[in-house]
């Protein structure tokens, strides 16, 4: 399989943000190209503005690239605007909703729960990452996973859980209540660049 093994603060650093809320990702100085003096490119130009973003995206979301076209045709079919069908098809992704309530630290950690069979959807057992959770839907964990979760939500301090999501950390339940909208996405990016890379 294709997917990136890898030290995953290389990828912070070659889109120049953060991509995952844990202090090595977001410390200061962690951004700085490698070397004595870091590496001073040159300015991107349109085509590399766009494919910045996009990558951006694709790792915030751990995605790969075949999976994020596909997101992208499902987003063009759809009635609205493209971007912000894409980027509510990538939040509304199952792996994504555990990363979103603090139940894993970081979007490979919340795979790894769902891959391993830890995650019920409507009292289903659910192994998919890519699963899209619709509202209505009820996610809740088997008791065996449960101390590390609380564990993780412990280490997490005061995150703050999105709007469309109702999480109830006693019982560690999740609800969905509503779409999300893209001012509930907590991730910096230009969706409409992306949208036109694809073009």
């Amino acid at each position: 399989m294709a997917r990136y093994l890898g030290p995953k603060l290389k990828l912070s650093r070659r889109v120049g943000v953060p991509i995952a809320d844990i202090p090595k990702h977001t410390a200061k100085g962690q951004l700085v190209p490698a070397g004595m003096h870091g590496y001073r490119g040159r300015r991107l130009r349109d085509y590399g503005v766009r494919l910045n973003e996009k990558q951006k995206l694709r790792f915030h979301y751990n995605v790969l690239e075949k999976q994020f076209r596909r997101y992208i045709a499902e987003a063009a079919r759809g009635t609205g605007n493209t971007g912000v069908s894409l980027m509510q098809l990538l939040e509304r992704r199952l792996d994504n909703v555990v990363r979103r309530t603090g139940m894993a630290r970081t979007i490979w950690a919340a795979r790894q729960i769902v891959a391993h069979g830890h995650v019920l959807v409507n009292g289903r057992k659910v192994d998919r990452p890519s699963y899209s959770v619709k509202v209505g839907d009820v996610i809740t964990l088997k008791p065996k996973i449960q101390k590390l979760v609380r564990e993780n939500m412990e280490s997490m301090g005061g995150l703050e859980v999105p709007g469309w999501l109702d999480f109830n950390p006693a019982e560690l339940t999740v609800r969905v209540v509503a779409i999300p909208s893209i001012d509930q996405i907590p991730f910096d990016i230009n969706a409409n660049l992306i949208v036109e890379f694809y073009r």
